[in-house]
């Protein structure tokens, strides 16, 4: 009965993605997840996800598009790895994981990892959408010299529209303009995530020298200092929270 009932399961979550598809509908969703080890784990999680786990993803359907581990102590350098998936739809996704988590392969290779004790303590998985100013991820670009910086934006409610409309209308040419490489930007696909009011993005930079150096320009940057102004008429700041993240790629990482 179970195995019958789980078949059900996947085959309607197959025809919706089938029917979604056939519509022509943009359905992509992007999937950030972040994994908080026991102390001294880190290494057995990225060893696992190198020689293994990627491996499995890719074979049930998920795209592998990033692996970083922060750069900062004090934000997890020693215990957390950041990813993000790529996939054709949420229902796929569904069903990518439902396989992935019941293949004999990856318990094996879970069960054997986790021979001392287990090694992840925390998962936090965010569904991304891509924002309609933002192209698709750089999948596989490689340029091993730079930092990633990602960065998450809550706006007050209601003013996600008008921060988008500003990031739209040049912020992110200013980004570049002050020697920055636009990467991605995202909101959250579910209103428990944040999906109406926070801005997800990631920019890259030589190192954190020239990221400094970026954002001093930036902020003072007339161009900027203007825009900002303008879009705050009438309601004030559209950002309540800042919180930005610095990524280093692993080793493994298809994207650099």
């Amino acid at each position: 009965m179970f195995k019958l009932l789980s078949l059900v399961f996947v085959l309607g979550l197959t025809s919706a993605v089938s029917y979604a598809e056939s519509q022509g509908l943009d359905t992509t969703v992007y999937e950030l997840r972040v994994y908080t080890t026991t102390p001294g784990s880190l290494p057995k999680l990225l060893a696992r996800f190198r020689d293994h786990t990627m491996g499995l993803f890719e074979k049930h359907g998920m795209v592998n598009v990033a692996y970083w581990v922060p750069q900062d102590a004090d934000k997890g350098a020693d215990n957390t790895l950041v990813y993000l998936l790529k996939h054709k739809s949420r229902d796929a996704a569904a069903v990518s994981w439902k396989a992935f988590q019941t293949d004999p392969e990856w318990i094996k290779v879970k069960d054997a990892s986790e021979a001392q004790g287990k090694i992840v303590t925390h998962v936090e998985s965010t569904f991304l959408a891509k924002t309609d100013y933002s192209t698709e991820f750089p999948i596989g670009v490689q340029t091993p010299a730079r930092i990633f910086e990602l960065r998450t934006y809550t706006t007050p409610e209601g003013l996600l529209t008008n921060l988008d409309t500003r990031f739209r209308g040049g912020e992110t040419d200013l980004f570049v303009k002050e020697g920055m490489t636009k990467i991605f930007f995202s909101h959250p696909t579910d209103l428990d995530k944040g999906s109406s009011h926070i801005l997800i993005y990631m920019l890259a930079h030589k190192n954190r020298d020239a990221a400094k150096e970026s954002w001093a320009k930036f902020r003072t940057d007339p161009a900027w200092v203007k825009m900002k102004a303008d879009s705050e008429v009438g309601h004030g700041p559209l950002t309540t929270k800042t919180v930005p993240l610095f990524l280093v790629p692993t080793d493994f990482s298809p994207t650099k």
